[in-house]
């Protein structure tokens, strides 16, 4: 048999986007991910279907399995020729012990790349808005481990220097045994002035910094009840946060937010709250999958040429009925000229546009109601409309447009099915209170995501829980379930429903 590959892979600090494009190709190539505590778990959604998830997080106290154990581990599903990832947070090897698993793997004879990650040592300290270096103030940076090896008796790391060391020092893996850092520098002729600081959980929604001087940075850090992991910056650098702080004073700081969209679909709406502070765990609640049955469709497409109008509804829509077209070796010149478009928001006219199609009508409110009754005279008695939509669509649409005397096609070009994702952690973050928003983008995702809740306490599950909508539809959905939406977009669009958000929130910090 062939022997498989792994990769010791850099997860970064904890921000899903510090990984490295290197890192997620290897990720999406991967049969077998053996993970750490610490590693964002939103990155597994990169990984391919099938994908085996092997957890190894450790914790201060407790370990799952032994170092020793994880490197037999590895050696082992390498050995039966899969290629595997070794998902670590920070940098495999800085102070990651990913030495001795690149070690374990060369000594079995097994092929291993090594993808570096952005070590916490410089990227938790920049999200706390504490450059490491700064002309004038540090030209030099020293990274030191704060928890050396158990049973180490003479200490490897030369105080003395340190105490005497003009740059910054930056500690990882130390908030227990700050007491003994600040001592042993000061004892050693560091002064007491010198600025100090603690950041618990960086570049993550939980993220908390105290600042101080070694005079009291203990004192402040004990009654700030921080904990690992935490990263210690000492220096004059520290002085800067004031000044450079920016992570907490984006929109959505400190929130997490579920998505519910396909996968697939999911990522504008996940990297728009990103970009505004916000940490997304992504759950599929629906799949998008290819109607039953695709003769209606084809029926029609031979028809083209009667109909006076097609409407789209969905950007969904639009794709499955274009994909058919291709299959059947035609393109958008397979539209007589005659027929018009109508196109139910921009995401969808934009997706006609860049087939080269002109869309004839865009109401100014994204749904069927506006879309039927915003054509008014345009459209007359008898004319033909074919209606591409998804199998769970509302009936509305179509049944006013026969009531207005004109012929309908409604045709089914995809289905909404549920997910068939896994769902525990899902749950588990709504049972830690560490979901702070659920977004949904149809009453689809809304009907899944409580399939999956069904028979728990929902009162208690989403106690605090902000319920965003991109729409009144939507919002419908979660009222039958005896629950309302407190964020309802006022445009029916993935950037109405994040400036919905951002509203949201400035009214409740005014409020505040």
């Amino acid at each position: 048999m062939k022997a498989g590959k792994v990769y010791l892979v850099g997860a970064g600090p904890g921000d899903a986007g510090l990984i490295t494009l290197k890192g997620l190709e290897a990720l999406a190539q991967a049969d077998v991910v053996v993970y750490d505590r610490l590693v964002n778990p939103s990155l597994l959604n990169h990984c391919k279907q099938g994908v085996q998830l092997i957890y190894v997080g450790k914790l201060p106290d407790r370990h799952i399995l032994s170092q020793e154990e994880i490197n037999s581990l590895l050696v082992e599903l390498a050995t039966s020729g899969r290629v595997v990832v070794r998902l670590k947070g920070g940098d495999p090897f800085v102070f990651g012990r990913g030495g001795e698993e690149a070690l374990a793997l060369k000594k079995a004879g097994l092929p291993l790349e090594i993808v570096p990650g952005i070590t916490s040592a410089i990227a938790v300290p920049a999200y706390a808005g504490i450059p490491v270096t700064h002309r004038g103030l540090s030209s030099t940076f020293t990274v030191i481990t704060g928890h050396e090896g158990e049973g180490k008796i003479n200490t490897a790391i030369d105080w003395d220097r340190l105490a005497k060391d003009p740059g910054t020092l930056v500690f990882l893996m130390g908030v227990e045994n700050l007491p003994l850092i600040v001592r042993n520098l000061v004892e050693r002729g560091q002064a007491v002035a010198t600025p100090a600081a603690v950041v618990s959980w960086g570049t993550r929604p939980e993220q908390q910094v105290v600042l101080g001087t070694l005079a009291d940075i203990v004192d402040k850090t004990a009654a700030a009840k921080l904990s690992a992991p935490a990263v210690i910056i000492i220096g004059q650098v520290v002085g800067l946060r004031e000044q450079l702080r920016w992570y907490e004073n984006l929109p959505f700081f400190g929130k997490r937010f579920l998505v519910t969209r396909a996968r697939g679909q999911a990522a504008d709406l996940s990297r728009r709250l990103q970009a505004l502070g916000g940490e997304v765990l992504e759950y599929p609640a629906i799949a998008i999958e290819p109607p039953l049955d695709w003769g209606p469709l084809e029926q029609a497409l031979n028809e083209l040429a009667s109909f006076d109008w097609i409407f789209f509804t969905s950007v969904n829509g639009v794709e499955f009925f274009f994909k058919k077209l291709q299959d059947r070796g035609l393109d958008v010149r397979a539209i007589p000229l005659k027929v018009q478009l109508g196109a139910i928001g921009p995401a969808t006219r934009q997706s006609l546009e860049q087939r080269g199609l002109k869309v004839t009508y865009v109401p100014a409110e994204y749904r069927a109601e506006a879309l039927a009754l915003g054509l008014g005279e345009r459209l007359r008695p008898g004319q033909k409309v074919l209606l591409p939509r998804a199998d769970l669509a509302r009936p509305w649409l179509a049944e006013y447009l026969v009531q207005r005397g004109l012929t309908v096609t409604p045709v089914t070009v995809y289905r909404t099915v549920a997910s068939s994702a896994a769902a525990g952690s899902v749950i588990e973050s709504l049972e830690q209170g560490k979901l702070h928003v659920l977004t949904f983008t149809s009453p689809s995702t809304v009907n899944n995501f409580f399939a999956l809740l069904k028979g728990r306490d929902l009162a208690r599950l989403l106690r605090g829980v902000t319920i965003a909508c991109i729409g009144p539809v939507t919002a419908a959905a979660v009222c039958d379930y005896g629950l309302t939406a407190d964020v309802v977009a006022s445009e029916y669009t993935i950037p109405g429903l994040v400036q919905a958000l951002k509203d949201y929130y400035q009214r409740r910090e005014r409020d505040e």
